[in-house]
């Protein structure tokens, strides 16, 4: 007979090993639903492939793509590392984009050494403000940071709306207003990489900030901090550490991460401000943290995956004859499995002998 039990310590190859079977269970699902519709499933899995790897150029758009959800996943990580639930980092994308467009005009005419980390900078402070909010309003009046998080992601989302559709961000062409900004100026482009228009400079960002969060989550005094006030905040308030400090200190970096991904889209990518470009990127962050246990290296790779698979997804359509709705699904599918797994690599198989 056999049982599961959680596992006090993690396991690095059992944790591998379900997400092994993660992505054989989810591409076997996925193909028997590719199959269903008589679509040609090797085909379908070699443009998947070719989108995602397949090329320098599929490997740029890979890269990008994953930037945003790394960074994200890695605000979720410290977020939730500590038991602090917050949902925040959709509208913090959202601030992020909106005070690195604010920068852009403030700091217009600087040198590229100046004006991109002000840029980057000011997005960020939009971040560290909504986290410093959610923050008082936990430490001072016991809000809930779902709650406070999730409200403040609209109020964002609303604020970016009254700022492009009739208020002073809007472009406007003749007498028709479009819900977005003017476009930047060139110069305002986040340099290219290797000859490449479409790999930026901001993908390197999300790596270095992984490297940074997982030092401080193992080396440092805040890092002991914030998996104390996961595992006991009890504890830890008895040890003499300030917990309203620990939890606004958590919430600022949070945000700082989760609006560099914004800022970084909008100076990378879309270069003029949009929601539609925006949308989803933070609930993508949260999805792919918590794929990758709440660390930042299988956040880094959690992201990458699902970057690959926003990138295969054109390849898809296209060489593959996949109906559209098709992509969304599979990307469900793998989803649904990495949470399983995420799930069985916290427990272990236990053999009981039978009285």
């Amino acid at each position: 007979m056999i049982r599961f039990e959680p596992r006090v310590e993690s396991d690095a190859l059992w944790t591998a090993a379900s997400f092994a079977m993660a992505i054989a269970a989810g591409l076997a699902a996925s193909a028997i639903l590719l199959a269903s519709t008589g679509a040609d499933v090797l085909q379908v899995f070699s443009a998947l492939l070719q989108g995602a790897v397949g090329s320098p150029k599929a490997v740029a758009t890979t890269l990008v793509k994953a930037t945003p959800i790394i960074l994200t996943g890695l605000a979720t990580v410290i977020a939730f590392r500590a038991q602090l639930w917050s949902i925040g980092q959709e509208g913090q994308v959202f601030a992020g984009a909106m005070g690195g467009y604010l920068g852009a005009q403030v700091l217009a005419g600087l040198p590229p050494l100046l004006f991109f980390p002000g840029v980057l900078a000011f997005g960020m402070a939009a971040g560290i403000a909504l986290g410093w909010l959610a923050a008082v309003l936990k430490n001072r009046f016991g809000v809930n940071e779902i709650i406070s998080t999730v409200m403040l992601n609209y109020l964002v989302v609303y604020l970016l709306s009254w700022l492009l559709q009739g208020g002073p961000w809007g472009e406007s062409g003749g007498t028709i207003s479009y819900h977005q900004s003017p476009m930047l100026p060139n110069e305002a482009f986040l340099p290219g990489m290797f000859g490449s228009s479409r790999l930026h400079a901001g993908v390197l960002l999300p790596f270095l900030a992984a490297a940074i969060c997982a030092l401080v989550m193992s080396r440092t005094p805040l890092g002991y901090e914030i998996r104390g006030l996961g595992y006991n905040p009890e504890a830890l308030r008895h040890k003499g550490v300030n917990i309203n400090r620990t939890v606004t200190i958590i919430m600022l970096a949070s945000g700082a991460l989760a609006a560099l991904a914004g800022a970084i889209e909008l100076f990378g990518v879309a270069h003029r401000l949009r929601a539609d470009n925006l949308i989803g990127l933070g609930y993508a962050g949260i999805i792919v943290g918590m794929i990758g246990g709440l660390r930042p290296l299988g956040t880094v790779f959690a992201g990458l995956f699902f970057g690959g698979l926003a990138s295969g997804a054109v390849y898809m359509r296209v060489l593959g004859d996949v109906p559209a709705a098709l992509v969304p699904a599979m990307q469900g599918i793998t989803l649904f499995f990495f949470l399983c797994a995420g799930v069985v690599a916290r427990y272990r198989i236990v053999r009981v002998a039978v009285q």
